[in-house]
């Protein structure tokens, strides 16, 4: 009984952390029903878990300052946005990785940053898309972001994640959860590009652009639809 009330009063205060934060509308302006519904679906500690996304974020943002973010954001040449970048990746590859199967009961399943933060625990895909959103919350253009299918040659399996572009024709930095620093996609030899898209575009590995070619993809349309349907709760 002690237990069950300090798990309790844990959460609560958890809650009250979320309320007193300085929030940012969008990805981490989570509302107490959806605090609520994550509680329910992943237990005590889900608040607690948002807490510490909402704080990570903030504190990314706190630390570069609005003219440092601003900078970094618009000198565009790799170099000044890589603290950033390695920042957002390190806080999600704390996380621990779980197949779909084993976290969901499902062979493959895309989930929102706040079910994955939440829960604790994802797959590659939760990575790259939590990275993808993270950074976009902070900032950063859309069109330098694409989260990408790849070949890991190591691993002998499809894997996911994130690129970012500087400029268009740049050598992407990579984002992934197999290795914690982010490195030039030309360093990467153990990764094979397939295909990579965000919000608005389809790349193909030959280069081939397919504008509005990311709405084809099933299980992206998803993720955005609970996203919004987590911004209604």
């Amino acid at each position: 009984m002690h237990r069950q009330r300090l798990t309790c009063l844990l959460s609560l205060c958890a809650v009250a952390l979320l309320a007193a934060l300085p929030v940012w509308s969008g990805l981490t302006d989570f509302s107490p029903g959806l605090i609520d519904a994550m509680q329910k679906r992943f237990g005590a500690e889900a608040p607690r878990r948002l807490q510490l996304f909402q704080s990570a974020l903030s504190k990314i943002r706190r630390d570069a300052g609005a003219d440092g973010l601003r900078a970094a954001i618009q000198t565009a040449n790799g170099k000044a946005e890589l603290a950033l970048l390695q920042k957002v990746n390190d806080f999600f590859n704390k996380i621990p990785y779980l197949t779909d199967q084993e976290h969901w009961g499902a062979p493959d399943y895309w989930a929102t940053p706040a079910e994955m933060v939440a829960s604790w625990g994802g797959d590659c895909e939760d990575y790259a898309i939590a990275k993808y959103m993270s950074l976009k919350e902070l900032g950063f253009p859309v069109e330098r972001l694409r989260i990408t299918y790849v070949r890991a040659v190591k691993i002998g399996e499809t894997h996911m994640v994130l690129a970012y572009y500087p400029f268009p024709s740049a050598d992407p930095l990579i984002l992934d959860n197999l290795v914690d620093e982010v490195q030039a996609a030309s360093l990467r030899t153990d990764l094979i590009p397939v295909y990579s898209f965000n919000d608005e575009d389809l790349w193909l590995a030959s280069g081939v652009n397919r504008k509005g070619g990311a709405s084809t993809v099933r299980l992206w349309r998803e993720v955005i639809d609970r996203m919004e349907k987590e911004k209604r709760m």
